[in-house]
């Protein structure tokens, strides 16, 4: 391996782990306050004439700030992906940074679930949301993909 490609993946897996950091903390601040706009009540699906006309509206507030950082996170992990898969790294190293991505998306759609499981009755159909669910899902099954390889897929069945 030559040096120049040595310190450019050393720059690239640096630089990953620092901007995963940084959307994992945006993504936990959501998620807090998404938390706390549901604490009043620990049994879903809500019905929504229970609740409070304030804290029903805080709940669609943080609901939509919520589903807004889902489609723009899984934008911009739709894009790492493709630029990761086109750079000039080695497959290992290739591996190394899918696998930081691929511990990100797992934690992420913990957070991310909330969008479908911590919902009133009765929710109207969200078809960008439904986009958006699929695309994360085919974002993350690529990283994994990538982190098991073609073999480790074949063999595992």
């Amino acid at each position: 391996m030559t040096e120049p490609t040595s310190t450019a993946f050393e720059r690239a897996r640096t630089g990953l782990w620092a901007s995963l950091q940084k959307h994992l903390a945006l993504i936990y601040q959501a998620e807090a306050a998404f938390a706390q706009a549901v604490a009043f009540t620990d049994t879903f699906p809500f019905s929504p004439a229970a609740v409070e006309e304030e804290s029903l509206a805080e709940y669609h507030r943080q609901r939509t700030a919520l589903r807004d950082l889902f489609t723009d996170e899984t934008t911009q992990l739709d894009t790492l992906t493709k630029a990761i898969r086109t750079k000039s790294y080695s497959e290992d190293e290739k591996k190394q940074l899918f696998l930081l991505l691929l511990g990100y998306l797992d934690i992420a759609a913990t957070v991310f679930e909330r969008l479908t499981t911590q919902v009133p009755r009765q929710l109207p159909p969200d078809e960008e949301l439904a986009t958006t669910q699929a695309r994360f899902e085919r974002v993350r099954s690529f990283a994994r993909l990538n982190v098991k390889g073609l073999a480790g897929l074949l063999g595992a069945r």
